[in-house]
């Protein structure tokens, strides 16, 4: 019952947050947060099947809805582990992160906070389809509040449009799940949404057009949670307007149901569509690498920087992904990993600035090296990370990325012919060179520019709780586990590689035949064309 623990401790947490006086809801929040981390690197440590496409421990609840097809079953492979890990780490930081942030209505915050790991862990750990769903989408509530409530000036339009984007895009992800589902019960003569059941079914039963369908139908909702461009324009709007903590479980585990959805359900469901959809998704991708970029230039809102960089990472991430081999999509997961952790620092540091000088804005920060040199050595160590710098976590995604896209053609030897090839990662590494520029650009503004500094430094604002000048020690703990993280997978990714490997093959299995038909389809549709052409007289 060790999943069901990890997935209930957050649950238990906020009941009795709400049952407490508000003054200890940010302990009660700590412990939980804690308890749920120690059940997970317990389960971590239990874990017999890291090198092994197996699932484990297939623990199933009750099965009141058995006869709807609907098993409630929980169940962890290499990749769905390490998100677990990461989404209880990310957790811990982000609730300890807010001790000085939130003062107001914490009891309700932490609450729903707690509810909200609970949902991701939900939609990490399910093996069934429509489990999955209700983890993915429970989400929204949670965040919808922690936005509308504890958000900034424009809290409430930035909530009620991240909600309308990603809930109208997960009902069409829904009625895919169904189709599929219906088609089976049709064919078997029962129901079931388990997500091996479907998977079974549709990547072998279902006809060319139907793949086809069902994948769009999938990613569509898996795009637009992501986010993918050009249907990115919640997520700047979300994370400025975020509250610290927010932001940063936005960023590490939120978007990442998208790329998980896509890997989990979307790809080995359906891998005709996959084969015949993905130079469409790699062109949207590289735009979206690109356009992000560009919109960096021009901010002068650190958050908003951030926040429109990790659109241009979410592009990079899927690229990987969409050259349908086992390099490019491992970079693609162990990019999720590596934003999380990056990008999720660069948010908790900023929110510190934020309290000291109720400020975003470049032009009224500068040369905080001198003022701050321990919050300026984090900010650099992970802009760093978040531009790939070598021997930082950054960098392994990228690389394999890359390496997946210039390995994807049709003639690929190691067995994973792909539809892409070297133009779609030579086009996307102009997109990283101007993801490093705007990166450094920004570091150089705040940590080394002239001295500048807003009238009221570190007063804690609205809050009534002087902050000290440079980071305290409850901000330098939160900051350590992360950058430790950063260098480690850094330094030695191959024991997270190699946990990968066997999920991401299985996922995979049967893309070199899909590929292989989708050419074939497409040649025989060029020849006959170039033949009626022949025949038509002048």
């Amino acid at each position: 019952m060790t999943l069901w623990a990890l997935l209930l401790a957050p649950l238990a947490t906020a009941a009795a947050i709400c049952l407490a006086p508000a003054r200890t809801a940010k302990w009660i929040a700590t412990v939980g947060a804690c308890t749920a981390t120690a059940i997970a690197v317990l389960a971590a440590l239990q874990f017999p099947h890291w090198t092994s496409e197996t699932f484990w421990p297939d623990e199933r609840g009750p099965e009141i809805f058995e006869s709807l097809g609907v098993t409630f079953e929980l169940g962890l492979d290499g990749v769905s582990m390490l998100m677990v890990l990461m989404t209880v780490l990310l957790v811990v930081v982000s609730v300890i992160g807010s001790f000085t942030a939130v003062t107001t209505r914490e009891r309700e915050y932490y609450a729903w906070f707690m509810v909200l790991e609970s949902c991701v862990l939900l939609a990490f750990m399910a093996r069934d389809a429509v489990l999955f769903y209700l983890g993915y989408e429970f989400t929204l509530i949670p965040m919808y509040f922690l936005i509308a409530i504890w958000g900034g000036p424009d809290r409430r339009p930035a909530a009620i449009k991240f909600f309308i984007f990603t809930f109208l895009a997960s009902v069409v992800m829904l009625v895919g799940i169904v189709y599929v589902a219906s088609r089976r019960a049709e064919h078997v003569g029962s129901w079931s949404f388990l997500i091996p059941d479907l998977i079974s079914y549709a990547s072998t039963q279902l006809t060319a057009q139907e793949q086809f369908w069902t994948f769009l139908a999938l990613m569509i909702a898996f795009a637009v949670k992501t986010p993918f461009f050009p249907v990115h324009s919640w997520l700047p709007l979300a994370h400025d307007q975020a509250p610290t903590a927010g932001s940063v479980i936005l960023a590490g585990a939120l978007l990442k149901l998208g790329t998980y959805g896509a890997f989990r359900i979307g790809l080995p469901m359906a891998p005709l569509g996959g084969a015949e959809l993905s130079q469409f998704f790699a062109v949207i991708a590289i735009l979206g690498i690109i356009a992000a970029a560009m919109i960096c230039w021009v901010q002068k809102d650190v958050k908003k920087l951030v926040a429109y960089s990790s659109v241009s990472h979410m592009g990079m991430l899927m690229l990987g992904m969409f050259a349908l081999n086992p390099i490019g999509v491992q970079g693609s997961l162990i990019y999720f990993v590596n934003h999380g952790l990056s990008t999720g620092g660069l948010f908790l540091l900023i929110g510190m600035i934020y309290e000291r000088h109720h400020t975003k804005d470049m032009d009224q920060l500068g040369g905080l090296a001198r003022t701050m040199p321990v919050w300026s050595s984090f900010m650099i160590f992970f802009t760093l990370s978040s531009v790939g710098l070598p021997g930082l976590n950054g960098f392994i995604g990228e690389v394999l990325c890359l390496w997946g896209c210039f390995t994807s053609e049709h003639d690929a030897v190691s067995g994973y012919p792909g539809m892409l090839g070297p133009w779609f990662g030579i086009i996307a590494i102009v997109g990283l060179i101007l993801g490093a520029l705007y990166m450094l650009r920004m570091v150089g503004a705040i940590v080394w520019g002239t001295p500048k500094e807003p009238h009221h430094p570190h007063d804690g604002g609205d809050h009534g709780t002087r902050l000290p000048r440079d980071m305290s020690p409850r901000e330098i703990g939160i900051m350590l586990p992360l950058a430790a993280c950063c260098l480690l997978i850094g330094l030695y990714p191959k024991p997270i590689l190699e946990s990968m490997d066997p999920a991401v093959r299985a996922a995979l299995v049967r893309y070199p035949d899909a590929v292989e038909k989708v050419l074939a389809e497409r040649s025989e549709a060029e020849a006959a064309e170039a033949s009626a052409q022949g025949t038509v007289t002048p």
